[in-house]
């Protein structure tokens, strides 16, 4: 996503911070908690601007540790957990360095605050983009450190001794020379009076006893027990229930509502109409859902009554006629494959994607004239605070969200339209609401990954080596509406990560052309954007190439990746765990992908069975996994096998589709995901290296389609170039 060309490509070059690290100082106050103990702040460097000095009584840092007397360790994240384990693996960064045990850390989300508790990467309190760890990494590591040299200091001045001839383990400050012991709840008042060390030296890595090793998720039994609380579960005295109906047509308007049946159903209170939607007001859930089916609601279905998915499809074929804005250029491209021995030319297409989070979106206001307290599960909270501010009118600092654990993000809660529309709802209705939008209307109101119409072209010489490569990326751009200061000349670097692969070409061009959809129809952030459709149109076209070179597609990738060794390395680990040459049964292939992104490299072998009526079975995915140094083994692996399920369901099913301006999907009947008895078997296998974290959420999702389509060619001879899979395309003649 977007953090990785802030990064690499400069973004607001004059205040990113490098890949490798922070190298401002990180900690900037210490001071007494409230009710005693020790405070450790640590401001988290990046975009956040000049912090406060250290001495100032109103200064507050982006993050904090907090150490009470009852020997309690606090962390405060700005991070949310959405199923990632963020929840884990944040308190094991802690942890290590402080020398506790991982039970005793205790995380509590930050409220909604961009100056204290901005993402270092992104550049404001976001959570998105595998960015967590790699963002959170060396200063929590540091923080840890910082406050374990000053409880040793506590201890060494109570008795008299050395610091150096003292040790911390698990909560404690130990004296081996006396036997002494001391608590951090013990002396967490005497370490609050210290300055903070600008530097605390941190651990060998060969000593780490959390940081590397298997840790069992924290949020796991209240999430099995029933006790977690998501955005959905919010339940507040006096709380009204709304269901709502937006203008099934994108850009459409409100026209008129008959309310009358509606408003005789048991319970319904009242209906809100809105300019393009109308919610209906009631006791309780049940009431408010029969209540909206009871409306009759006619609608001005406006400019895009009549917009056709194929209408879409040819306009993106015609933009892709014209020349793009260069993200890429070495040598001439153009030159060189127009003079090519063998040269080959490809379109892949990839549709339009809804998020399908089984938590669908809903939000929960207590709106009264002096604030707001809202209760959300959201992955821009300070996002959310605007939005309820810009439709309430009330100032920033008097809207409150208290941010839930989420049922499935994936890039959907990055944006704030439904937080937006339930707070212009809340206007409307005296006492606390809850919005909860329908399954249908989730998915038929989404923020769509966009439809991307890519064209490739690479030329071979006489050995069937690729002399050139060029990949005209054709789509909308999601960072021109989402963050418009890093949408530069036109060019949309989301849209064009990955678009050369991780491979070395003499010659490669690539370029962007920006098309939009409708009007009214948003396109947004889906589980790594830019990564997920270039790889399936690189990873694809390679293995185009690999056959019209007569060569295996494993070593014909290898012979690329002479510059990458982490990428040949996982290649290599992946083509052999899968057992890559040996014979398969007929009607059965081995497909494979190696991506570099979100600072990982990851290469995925598929193995698909496919029917004689063009059924596909994706039966095995082996998955070799590069993402520096790891944090909490278990939980990478879980992203590895989560991602590669979202992407098998993608590659299957996934696809939303326009007639007459409305999407014709709405529940899962019609936007199938995979089901249990279809997952595959996969293994991850993971890289052992020392190399900065990379992120681990998205390249799962990213990689597995080609790898897929790839297996397919190798069962049947047939070269599939558009998701989602035809099963039409494949049944035998």
């Amino acid at each position: 996503m977007l953090l990785d060309h802030v990064i690499i490509d400069g973004g607001d070059a004059g205040s990113a911070p490098s890949s490798s690290g922070h190298s401002r100082r990180n900690f900037l106050k210490i001071g007494a908690a409230a009710g005693g103990g020790l405070l450790l702040g640590f401001r988290l460097s990046g975009f956040s601007g000049a912090a406060a000095a250290a001495d100032s009584e109103d200064f507050a840092p982006n993050a904090y540790i907090r150490i009470g007397r009852d020997n309690e360790v606090t962390l405060i994240v700005a991070q949310v957990e959405m199923g990632q384990g963020t929840f884990t693996s944040m308190p094991m960064l802690i942890a290590e360095e402080l020398e506790v045990d991982l039970g005793q850390v205790r995380v509590e989300p930050a409220p909604a605050n961009d100056k204290l508790y901005a993402n270092p990467l992104l550049g404001f309190q976001a959570t998105g983009g595998s960015t967590s760890v790699r963002a959170l990494w060396k200063p929590l590591l540091q923080a840890g450190a910082a406050a374990r040299v000053l409880l040793i200091k506590a201890a060494a001045e109570t008795w008299n001794v050395d610091p150096a001839s003292l040790r911390a383990e698990k909560g404690e400050v130990i004296d081996a020379a006396s036997s002494r012991k001391l608590s951090y709840g013990a002396l967490a008042d005497k370490a609050a009076t210290y300055p903070v060390p600008d530097a605390p030296a941190l651990k060998d890595p060969k000593d780490y006893k959390l940081i590397g090793t298997p840790a069992k998720r924290v949020d796991t039994p209240s999430k099995l027990n029933g006790s977690a609380k998501y955005g959905i579960d919010a339940m507040l005295p006096g709380m009204k229930f709304a269901a709502v109906a937006a203008c099934p047509t994108f850009g459409g308007k409100l026209k008129s509502v008959d309310d009358s049946k509606a408003m005789a159903v048991k319970g319904v209170r009242q209906i809100v109409r809105l300019d393009d939607a109308v919610a209906v007001i009631a006791d309780h859930n049940g009431a408010a859902r029969k209540g909206l089916a009871a409306l009759v609601i006619a609608w001005n279905d406006g400019p895009n009554a009549h917009v056709s998915q194929a209408d879409l499809i040819e306009q993106l074929r015609e933009a892709a006629k014209t020349d793009g804005v260069v993200a890429s250029r070495i040598g001439d491209a153009q030159k060189a494959i127009s003079g090519a021995a063998k040269k080959i030319e490809a379109v892949y297409q990839q549709p339009f994607l809804a998020h399908a989070a089984m938590e669908p979106m809903n939000c929960t206001l207590d709106l009264r004239e002096d604030g707001c307290d809202v209760f959300v599960g959201t992955q821009v909270i300070t996002r959310a605070q605007a939005a309820v501010a810009k439709a309430t009118g009330l100032p920033l600092n008097k809207v409150k969200v208290h941010n839930h654990l989420i049922g499935g993000g994936f890039g959907r809660r990055l944006d704030e339209d439904g937080i937006y529309q339930a707070a212009r709802i809340a206007k409307e209705v005296d006492g606390p609401v809850k919005v909860v939008w329908s399954r249908e209307e989730d998915t038929q109101h989404d923020v769509y990954r966009p439809y991307y119409y890519d064209v490739l072209a690479a030329g071979l010489d006489e050995s069937g080596a690729p002399i050139a490569f060029s990949h005209r990326v054709v789509g909308s751009s999601i960072l021109a509406r989402w963050a418009p200061p890093l949408f530069k000349g036109g060019l949309d670097f989301d849209a064009v990560e990955g678009a050369a692969g991780p491979y070395s070409f003499p010659n490669v061009l690539v370029d962007y052309v920006r098309h939009e959809p409708p009007p009214g129809m948003t396109t947004g952030w889906w589980r790594g954007v830019g990564m997920t459709h270039n790889a399936f149109m690189v990873e694809g076209f390679i293995d185009e190439l690999a056959a019209a070179a007569k060569k295996d597609p494993v070593e014909f990738r290898r012979a690329l990746l002479g510059k990458s060794p982490r990428a040949k390395a996982v290649l290599d680990l992946a083509a052999e765990k899968s057992g890559w040459g040996s014979p398969l049964p007929a009607g059965r292939g081995r497909g494979v992908s190696v991506i570099f992104g979100f600072g990982s490299y990851l290469a995925q072998v598929a193995e698909v069975a496919v029917d004689k009526d063009g059924t596909v079975r994706v039966e095995r995915i082996v998955a070799a996994f590069d993402c520096g140094r790891q944090v909490n083994p278990d939980t990478l692996k879980a992203q590895i096998e989560g991602g590669s399920i979202f992407g098998v369901t993608a590659a299957l099913y996934g696809e939303i589709t326009l007639r007459d301006g409305r999407v014709e999907q709405g529940n899962f009947d019609t936007y199938q995901l995979l089901r249990i008895n279809e997952a595959p078997k996969i293994e991850v296998y993971l890289v052992d290296s020392q190399e900065a974290p990379g992120g681990a959420g998205e390249p799962g999702t990213a990689g597995i389609a080609p790898a897929i389509v790839n297996a397919i060619f190798a069962a049947t001879g047939k070269r599939l170039r558009k998701l989602p899979i035809d099963a039409n395309a494949l049944r035998s003649a």
